[in-house]
């Protein structure tokens, strides 16, 4: 991943995210808002959204551009369910990042995802 986003960040306009949708909530999103990224059904990184665009897609069709900081920003990995679209967290509900030199949990990702997700569900993860 930080690999695609190196080489996506020196792309004219910047490192970017086009999604189809718009949010509904862009002004509290620019007041430090970021995008969480799912690997693998783990929110595991976050990214600051700088900036919100409105873009046309290749075929024409209208989307908007999330406009991205670049860097990873390493959070403490939490399953997660299956989704697709936009899922607003509360600040109080984000995962919170690591610290400098802080390692995630090992082994997390050896779990079963149905065991991952019943032992997030029981708050023990």
């Amino acid at each position: 991943m930080e690999r695609g986003q190196a080489q996506r960040a020196h792309a004219p306009g910047g490192l970017r995210h086009v999604t189809r949708m718009a949010p509904k909530r862009a002004p509290e999103i620019l007041e430090g808002g970021s995008l969480y990224w799912v690997v693998a059904g783990v929110l595991r990184v976050r990214q600051r959204i700088l900036a919100i665009e409105p873009v046309k897609r290749a075929d024409g069709t209208a989307a908007t551009a999330l406009i991205l900081e670049p860097g990873l920003v390493p959070v403490h990995p939490r399953p997660v369910k299956p989704f697709q679209g936009w899922r607003y967290l509360e600040a109080e509900k984000a995962p919170a990042d690591l610290a400098d030199g802080e390692v995630a949990a090992e082994g997390i990702d050896e779990l079963p995802p149905k065991m991952r997700r019943a032992l997030s569900d029981l708050g023990l993860l």
